[in-house]
């Protein structure tokens, strides 16, 4: 028996339905929501972070790559510049940046990434690893976690300042910007995946692809909060330097 196709509607329905799983709800975002967060653990935070928005302009590249469209490639280009700036105009990267100095972390070193954890660099390869060996539709659809993300950067904008009033609130600039960007990205990648995923088949498989990608946002946070919150970080039980590789070209 040949299982039916999900309506269009429904279809976006199952996918909204995986923001249950969303990182919002992971303890560690919890704990910066609430307030209840330290100053290590929201540089922290911030330190890893800044290895996932540098990358971000890979991921995207490798969609454009292997995206015969043009007028996909025109529209999804504008990613690229969102994160990695144009001349004359910053991006993304470059206001993360300044969110690190709001939290008190220096930009060359987030820049040298050596604050950047092993579980989290892993789950960051692995996104843009994906993104270059699938095909064009599977990538772009893998950033539909876009769904959640206006209402993860409009909590910290409500919650931060006041928690954290250490902070400096030139900071918070990445996220007033991210809010529009982020439903522009999604309308666009909605598109796409309601269009290409039309079978019962394809449309499983982009359920496991979208939880493929919150996997990857939760197991991140998972990494930090064993550095951060249980003070577990990698080769806690025999040294208590940061020995781990700082990045290796593959």
């Amino acid at each position: 028996m040949t299982n039916l196709p999900l309506s269009p509607a429904d279809f976006e329905a199952a996918l909204r339905a995986k923001g249950a799983y969303y990182h919002i709800h992971h303890p560690y975002h919890v704990a910066m929501y609430e307030g209840r967060a330290t100053r290590e653990q929201i540089q922290g935070w911030v330190a890893n972070r800044f290895y996932y928005q540098v990358n971000i302009p890979l991921k995207d590249a490798a969609i454009l790559a292997n995206c015969p469209d043009r007028e996909i490639r025109r529209e999804w280009i504008q990613r690229l510049l969102d994160h990695d700036g144009a001349p004359g105009e910053d991006g993304g990267i470059e206001a993360w940046l300044r969110l690190g100095q709001a939290v008190g972390l220096d930009p060359d070193q987030l820049r040298s990434q050596e604050l950047v954890l092993p579980g989290v660099r892993f789950a960051v390869d692995a996104y843009v690893n994906f993104a270059r060996r699938a095909n064009w539709q599977e990538a772009a659809s893998s950033s539909l976690t876009e769904l959640f993300a206006p209402q993860i950067h409009q909590s910290r904008l409500d919650s931060w300042p006041q928690h954290y009033p250490w902070i400096d609130p030139a900071g918070y600039e990445y996220f007033r910007t991210r809010l529009g960007q982020a439903r522009r990205d999604v309308e666009h990648g909605l598109a796409i995946t309601l269009q290409h995923y039309t079978t019962y088949e394809g449309q499983q498989r982009m359920l496991e692809i979208l939880q493929f990608k919150l996997d990857i946002l939760w197991s991140m946070l998972d990494a930090m909060s064993m550095a951060y919150e249980l003070n577990r970080p990698p080769y806690h039980s025999v040294t208590g330097q940061r020995v781990w590789h700082k990045g290796i070209a593959l």
